[in-house]
């Protein structure tokens, strides 16, 4: 998992609040697989903006976090988070067992992600829950994203007119590498996890996605923003 977010803390949060559609529309769909009262576990927990807005919101408490960035990690900590400051691949093993643990987000930016969810499932309960929310590689973002970090900056004839106003900062979206939904899917199986459930948002082009919040809604096959649930077998 990428450490190397210390020094882009402040950007990560105020790109979103700049984005308060992308970002409310996300968080419905973080929220769609979670379930009040449930222990829950964040991975790549960042800022905990996200669980912020789950805490007020939706009555959705998530406390404990796992973080590689110690910038972040503080940002998180101040927001009322437990935080561990570690690469979900190398975390050390959790005292307690969750209902679920839940990835938002930072997927793309996990290095081995067979070794992250195989750790993930040893702090699950029996039946416990998988979410990974993420862009799929294949969505519209993904698309855009991945030609943006190829070409090393937003501002390219050939993204002129077709990317978002305020794009996502390219020294984030270059240190990512997102995956296809069936290549995380293959992943949660190789770890142990099965009965896959889908949800998405972000189904109207980049272009115009900040314009409205949107509500989830089942499926994979077209949001820009798509959460897998599986269950640990």
């Amino acid at each position: 998992m990428i450490r190397n977010f210390d020094s882009y803390a402040e950007k990560y949060d105020s790109w979103f609040l700049e984005n308060r559609n992308v970002l409310y529309s996300e968080a419905a769909l973080v929220a769609y697989f979670l379930r009040k009262g449930d222990k829950i576990l964040s991975v790549g927990c960042g800022s905990g903006l996200f669980e912020q807005i789950l805490r007020s919101d939706y009555g959705i408490d998530i406390r404990d976090g796992i973080e590689p960035s110690s910038d972040m990690a503080a940002i998180a900590v101040a927001r009322g988070m437990n935080v561990e400051v570690d690469t979900a691949e190398d975390c050390g093993p959790r005292p307690e067992k969750y209902d679920t643990v839940l990835y938002n987000g930072c997927p793309g930016y996990i290095t081995d992600l067979d070794k992250a969810l195989s750790k993930s499932r040893e702090s699950l309960k029996p039946g416990g829950r998988l979410i990974l929310v993420d862009i799929p590689k294949e969505s519209s973002y993904g698309l855009l994203y991945n030609l943006a970090k190829a070409l090393g900056t937003w501002d390219h004839p050939l993204l002129e007119g077709v990317c978002p106003r305020n794009p996502y900062p390219i020294e984030l979206a270059s240190k990512a590498c997102w995956r296809t939904t069936a290549e995380k899917v293959e992943a949660m199986e190789r770890a142990g996890f099965s009965d896959f459930e889908y949800a998405q948002t972000l189904v109207t082009h980049p272009l115009y996605s900040d314009n409205t919040a949107e509500e989830p809604v089942p499926g994979f096959d077209k949001g820009d923003y798509v959460a897998i649930c599986g269950y640990k077998r």
